[in-house]
């Protein structure tokens, strides 16, 4: 894919989430991104906060999946699993 050139980190999370989210905003945002690439005129690598701010500046509010763990004895739990250990 195109946009595989620029995306990098959790880009195409962001990405897919949007779309999602605004099927018929991101079909005009992905055809304009496509054709910076093509163009040359977009190279830089954009991360998927960098991605994410720009939805944001456009008013687009993407919302994602968040998960919350926390980290002890060297093992990852969810905030569920400590809670149950109470």
């Amino acid at each position: 894919r195109v946009l595989d050139q620029i995306f990098t980190g959790r880009a195409w999370e962001v990405f897919n989430a949007a779309w999602d989210q605004y099927p018929q905003v991101m079909e005009r945002v992905e055809e304009a991104l496509v054709r910076l690439v093509l163009e040359g005129r977009m190279r830089e690598k954009i991360s998927g906060e960098e991605l994410f701010a720009f939805f944001r500046q456009l008013g687009l509010r993407v919302r994602l999946e968040t998960h919350i763990r926390v980290m002890e004895h060297g093992k990852l739990k969810t905030l569920a699993e400590k809670m149950k250990e109470r």
